[in-house]
């Protein structure tokens, strides 16, 4: 028996004929990939170790360098079988869809690529928070009790563009970043907040986007981008608040807001850490002896509660007017990504 045959033997009985097996794991990749839209995919196999052993033996025996494995060889053949049935593009990158073919259970699993949105919302009625709570069952990784969503119920911010990115995309959980955030009694007006998410398993990768209007929220902007933001982005913040005194208001004092233009506030952390966030412009307006409003355009991050009374934050506000402060309401009018 000559060389050339005798390893045409040998790698026939190392794969157990896999290659002659290749078209039922072809209908478990379109089956399983049925119901997903998209146009790249890329495969990963997994066999028994003993194939593997099998493999690094012949080519040892045979001294054989520069042949791809066993593995390599049945995924660009299956790659190939799936592709001119399916018209779909192999893509070992980036896939849109990534399948693991294991040849131990003769199983098919797949992985689609995660979407990446961006928008901006306004909050028009109070009482609603920006984030959602997690499931209790499964404190937000994904179960059957949540549809494997991470939440189970959507009366938040946070939920309503779960809620709508779901319907549009399908897919498992959402993960968000927030260019800042308000407190459940606050309103977000003008264009809105801007925010980023994350859609972990669509099925949908296409699909038309329009502005959003519920009864308290508006969604706007809402496009596909290329990547999750690495890092926090700066941003600057136009917000109105509505402070009440214990005391009645002198307006010598309230006078003192002014000194507050273009000043550095430092925020004192229980760490023992602090960080620095810059004041750009101050108005302010007594609304009675006991109530006055200002409307500050500050650097994103500024603890809004904190700044009125006082709390390991200098200057503030209780400071100023030489009076103990509480913030009864604040609303961002405006949300500048820098």
């Amino acid at each position: 028996m000559n060389t050339i045959l005798k390893i045409n033997v040998i790698f026939v009985k190392i794969c157990k004929n896999l290659f002659f097996n290749l078209d039922h794991f072809l209908k478990l990749m379109i089956d399983v990939s049925s119901d997903y839209e998209f146009k790249t995919f890329s495969i990963g196999i997994v066999i028994k170790p003993s194939i593997v052993d099998r493999d690094d033996s012949l080519k040892s025996e045979f001294r054989l360098r520069g042949i791809e494995s066993v593995k390599i060889d049945i995924s660009k053949e299956l790659g190939k079988l799936f592709s001119k049935k399916t018209k779909k593009i192999i893509d070992s990158n980036d896939p849109e869809l990534f399948f693991t073919i294991n040849l131990k259970d003769e199983s098919c699993k797949l992985h689609s690529k995660p979407i990446v949105l961006s928008g901006r919302y306004a909050k028009s009625m109070r009482g609603i928070p920006q984030k959602q709570k997690s499931c209790n069952n499964c404190s937000g990784k994904g179960c059957r009790s949540c549809d494997f969503h991470g939440i189970s119920e959507f009366n938040s911010v946070e939920g309503i563009i779960s809620k709508l990115i779901f319907k549009k995309f399908g897919g498992t959980t959402a993960k968000f970043a927030w260019i800042g955030g308000e407190d459940k009694s606050s309103l977000v007006m003008g264009v809105g907040r801007p925010f980023f998410v994350k859609l972990q398993h669509p099925f949908r990768r296409k699909t038309m986007l329009s502005d959003f209007d519920s009864d308290f929220i508006s969604i706007s902007n809402l496009k596909i981008i290329n990547n999750f933001p690495k890092t926090s982005l700066k941003f600057i913040s136009i917000i109105n608040i509505k402070i009440s005194t214990n005391s009645q208001i002198d307006s010598k004092n309230l006078k003192n807001l002014k000194n507050l233009k273009n000043s550095l506030i430092t925020v004192f952390e229980k760490s023992g850490k602090k960080f620095e966030k810059k004041i750009f412009s101050v108005k302010y307006k007594k609304n009675s002896n006991y109530v006055f409003e200002m409307t500050i355009k500050a650097e994103g991050g500024l603890p809004i509660k904190r700044f009125v009374i006082g709390t390991d934050i200098f200057p503030n506000i209780s400071t100023l007017v030489n009076s103990s402060c509480i913030p009864q309401e604040f609303d961002f009018l405006e949300i500048i990504v820098q």
